[in-house]
């Protein structure tokens, strides 16, 4: 079961609510162009999740890791990856089976190497303030 829905950015809270509400797994793979909105959303889950900390995106460290209520959030940034074998190397498995969250952003940067269970979040523009979300599941 697929849903769409059109939010504008002052509702992100909102939206976040609605994706893990409809989170199928606790890996949600984030697709969308750059400024899409990805890492944003990203924060707003995080922080529905019971996290206190402050978000950023881990374009640099690849990884980046909350506590929440309920236990942690791992936030990946595979953009600037060159090829699946330095995730393989950072031990991503060990990620996708530990029963945390694991958001992740460029997810086809990794396609072989995803667990087979798995949301799928799509985000696109509409506007400046306008986003189009679907989320499905594989």
């Amino acid at each position: 079961m697929a849903i769409e829905l059109h939010f504008k950015l002052d509702k992100l809270s909102e939206t976040a609510k609605t994706v893990v509400k409809n989170a199928h797994s606790k890996t949600l793979l984030f697709y969308g162009e750059m400024g899409a909105g990805k890492t944003t959303l990203i924060s707003a889950i995080v922080s529905e999740l019971g996290g206190e900390d402050k978000t950023s995106s881990p374009t640099f460290s690849i990884v980046n890791e909350y506590k929440v209520a309920d236990g942690i959030v791992y936030h990946f940034d595979f953009y600037r990856l060159k090829n699946q074998y330095e995730a393989m190397d950072m031990g991503i498995e060990d990620y996708f089976y530990s029963g945390a969250w694991n958001l992740i952003e460029w997810p086809e940067k990794i396609i072989d190497l995803l667990p087979e269970n798995v949301t799928i979040i799509e985000l696109s523009m509409l506007d400046n303030n306008t986003r189009v979300l679907k989320v499905s599941e594989k």
